[in-house]
């Protein structure tokens, strides 16, 4: 009788390719989350100084999930716990999606660095896109919230995602 000497894998074994979306997926939910907690720390300082913490979570999820019909006077709505836990896991699944993105499209620029400048373009049209979708569809709400602090911190979130994907990828060049 004859013994196989071949080696084999188990079937359940994960590829390389799939540990490496894996890990760019991994990559994109942390670098999310930090771009999101940025945010947030944010506007907890910005609301901690103007004496009522977690408004700006309070009125941006009343403005989702209410409408400008729940908004009322921004200004006198009270803090609400659900609203901002809500507002928070929306923003947070949000950034979780965004990271993944970036962290996907990062891996092909890493593969073709000569499109990496489209990237830093992509970013910077998203950018104000963003503003300029936020001025069309939330001006109640952008009537409270300056927009200099959501530029701040949107730049925030920003900074923070770049040094983490660059602490991940620091062999990442692009070429113009």
């Amino acid at each position: 009788m004859a013994t196989d000497t071949r080696l084999s894998i188990p079937v359940d074994a994960p590829s390389t390719a799939q540990r490496d979306t894996t890990r760019l997926y991994q990559e994109g939910m942390v670098a999310g989350v930090l771009g999101a907690l940025a945010i947030a720390l944010w506007f907890l300082l910005l609301d901690t100084l103007s004496g009522r913490p977690l408004w700006t979570p309070t009125v941006l999820g009343t403005a989702i999930f209410h409408g400008s019909a729940g908004l009322g006077t921004l200004e006198t709505l009270p803090v609400s716990l659900e609203m901002v836990l809500m507002f928070t896991w929306v923003h947070g699944l949000v950034f979780v999606g965004l990271g993944g993105v970036v962290a996907r499209l990062l891996d092909h620029v890493e593969r073709h660095p000569n499109l990496g400048f489209g990237v830093l373009l992509l970013f910077v049209v998203f950018q104000f896109g963003f503003i300029g979708a936020a001025t069309v569809v939330a001006a109640p709400v952008l009537r409270v919230l300056s927009s200099w602090s959501i530029l701040v911190a949107n730049l925030l979130a920003a900074a923070a995602m770049v040094a983490y994907f660059r602490w991940r990828h620091p062999n990442l060049h692009v070429s113009p």
